[in-house]
C-alpha cells in the first residue's frame, strides 16, 4: 500500500460520525406515530392529515394497526378494504393488486389500511411487514407525497411494529400520550426504542409528544421534559371532542372550534426535529406520579414455600453420599 493511499485512509478514520440531521433531509416527510392502544392516535392523525390537506398539502395516511381503525374516522365510520386482505382476495384470484383496490381520498386525503390476519391466525407484525412489502411493489417510494404519516400500535417490541424506527422508514416518531401511567409507559418504550437503533446507527428522532385528553393533571407534560422532547399539542378531555368524535365527524377544519389548535398541531408536526430522547428508568417513569396513584409505598414480601404448598416443609434426610477425604 503506498504512503499517499495510507495517508488518505488515516484521514478518513479521524473522521467524526456525521452530525444527526436536525430536519427531515427527504422531500416527503414520512413520519410515524406511536402510542397505546385506545389512546386517541386515529383521532389525532384523522384530524391531523385533514388539516394538513386543508392547507395545501398532499398527505398520505396508513394505517398500520390490526384493528384497521384508523381510517375509519376520516371515512365516516366506513371500514375501507385492507391491503393484507385485498391481496390475499387478488391472490387467489390470480389477479394484481393495483392502487385503486387499497388506496381511498376524501377531501386531499390519501389513505389506506394495513390490516392484519384475523383473530389467532397469525403474527401482527409479520403482517405489517408483509404490507410494506406490498407497498413497495405498488411504487411507495416513488409516490409525490409531502407527508406519510403511519399509524402504528406502540408495541415497539414486536419486530413488525417497530420496523420505521429499524430500518429508518421514518424521518421522526410522534408519541400520542395522556396523563396515565400505562400510556407514558409505552412512550417511553417507543423512546427508548429510538434510543437503542440510534446506538446501532439509526437517524430516526422523536419529534415530540401529543397530549390527548389532557385534563391538566401535568404527568404527561412532565414527562416530556423529563425525556428531553417537545409537547406539539395538548388535546383538551372536552366533551364536544368526545362527542363528535364518537359520531365520527372531523373536527379538524380550518374554520372549526378546533381549527387553531390542529393548525397549530400540524407546523409543530412539520417543524419538529427529531431529538435524541432520554428514556426514563421505571423508578423515574413512577415518580411522574403520586404514590397514592401507582402505589409506590407498596413492600414486596417474598413468598415462601408454606404459602406456594399450604403447608410446612417436611425435612427428609439426603440421600447424598459424603466420603470421607483420605
Amino acid at each position: 500500500m503506498n504512503m499517499h493511499l495510507t495517508s488518505a485512509l488515516r484521514a478518513e478514520a479521524s473522521e467524526g460520525p456525521d452530525p444527526v440531521p436536525t430536519k427531515a433531509t427527504k422531500e416527503t416527510q414520512i413520519i410515524a406515530i406511536y402510542g397505546k392502544g385506545g389512546i386517541g392516535k386515529s383521532f389525532t392523525l384523522a384530524n391531523l392529515s385533514y388539516m394538513m390537506a386543508q392547507q395545501g398539502k398532499k398527505v398520505l395516511l396508513i394505517g398500520c394497526d390490526p384493528k384497521s381503525d384508523t381510517t375509519s374516522l376520516l371515512f365516516g365510520g366506513r371500514a375501507c378494504p385492507t391491503i393484507i386482505e385485498t391481496s390475499t382476495r387478488k391472490k387467489l384470484a390470480g389477479e394484481a393488486v393495483a392502487i385503486g383496490d387499497v388506496c381511498f381520498k376524501r377531501d386531499g386525503v390519501y389513505a389506506m389500511e394495513l390490516g392484519g390476519p384475523e383473530v389467532g391466525r397469525g403474527c401482527g407484525g409479520r403482517g405489517i411487514i408483509h404490507g410494506f412489502e406490498l407497498l413497495e411493489k405498488l411504487g411507495f417510494h416513488e409516490w409525490g407525497f409531502d407527508y406519510v404519516l403511519l399509524d402504528f400500535l406502540g408495541d415497539v417490541v414486536c419486530g413488525g411494529f417497530g420496523l420505521p424506527i429499524a430500518r429508518d422508514m421514518c424521518q421522526k416518531v410522534i408519541v400520542v400520550g395522556s396523563n396515565d401511567l400505562q400510556s407514558l409507559y409505552v412512550a417511553n418504550n417507543v423512546c427508548s426504542a429510538v434510543e437503542y437503533f440510534r446506538k446501532l446507527g439509526g437517524n430516526v428522532g422523536v419529534g415530540g409528544l401529543v397530549i390527548n385528553k389532557d385534563d391538566g393533571t401535568g404527568e404527561a407534560q412532565a414527562f416530556a421534559e423529563a425525556v428531553g422532547i417537545p409537547v406539539l399539542a395538548a388535546i383538551p378531555a372536552d366533551e364536544d371532542i368526545r362527542r363528535k368524535s364518537a359520531n365520527y365527524e372531523i373536527i379538524g377544519k380550518p374554520d372549526g372550534r378546533w381549527g387553531s389548535l390542529f393548525s397549530d398541531l400540524a407546523a409543530n408536526v412539520a417543524e419538529a426535529i427529531p431529538n435524541h430522547p432520554r428514556p426514563l428508568s421505571q423508578d423515574a417513569l413512577l415518580g411522574l406520579f403520586s404514590g397514592e396513584s401507582v402505589g409506590r409505598d407498596v413492600v414486596l414480601e417474598p413468598a415462601t414455600f408454606e404459602d406456594m404448598c399450604g403447608a410446612s416443609p417436611v425435612v427428609k434426610p439426603s440421600l447424598e453420599v459424603v466420603y470421607d477425604e483420605v
